[in-house]
């Protein structure tokens, strides 16, 4: 275990890339999709006061950007009036869905099961951005991503009470983060793939 403010290294890498981010709406083709991160701002910030209530400590810092940067993204894409991927009717079922699993983790009484549905939420909401990701990669940067993984890795490691409500979120940032990534790549790492074939 590290100490506990290596987090803040984490907070500052990830605020780096957010701003990245927010620089590629205004100057390249980046265009999230909103229906994702107006639910990747609810849901985390929810999740950070259920790891409060379980406990948690600095490692809550990891979720909280989780939220605070959608936030800001949001806000950023609609001063740019054009800065945001149009919805379709795909969109707007994951978003349903995924506000439906956030009222769940809201209502139910049970820590576990409602850092769950967190999950469950947040996962639904990010389909939209996956889908996108792997049609349209120009329309997405991959850095804010590799921020949340480098984020939530550092929280992991300043973890000192490993219950589920505490470590889950931090590890399914991790595996989404990592997939968009790849959803984001893979159209480039299959051509590789095939000039190397040759």
């Amino acid at each position: 275990m590290l100490s506990e403010k290596i987090i803040y290294i984490g907070v500052f890498i990830n605020l780096i890339c957010l701003i990245w981010y927010i620089r590629n709406i205004f100057y390249k083709n980046t265009r999230p999709n909103l229906v994702s991160f107006s639910i990747w701002t609810i849901a985390p910030f929810v999740g950070v006061f259920l790891q409060i209530k379980s406990g948690a400590g600095l490692s809550v810092l990891g979720t909280f950007m989780a939220g605070f940067g959608p936030l800001l993204i949001i806000i950023f894409s609609l001063i740019k009036k054009n800065g945001f991927w149009k919805l379709n009717r795909f969109d707007l079922i994951c978003g349903f869905f995924s506000i439906l699993a956030l009222i769940i983790y809201i209502i139910t009484n049970k820590l576990g099961i409602s850092i769950l549905f967190a999950i469950v939420s947040d996962g639904l909401a990010a389909f939209p951005t996956i889908i996108k990701s792997f049609k349209f990669p120009e329309t997405e940067t991959p850095i804010l991503y590799m921020g949340g993984i480098i984020n939530n890795i550092l929280a992991l490691f300043i973890i000192t009470n490993w219950t589920f409500s505490i470590y889950a979120f931090s590890i399914y940032f991790i595996v989404i983060n990592t997939i968009i990534i790849f959803s984001i790549y893979y159209k480039k790492m299959l051509t590789w793939w095939k000039i190397k074939l040759l």
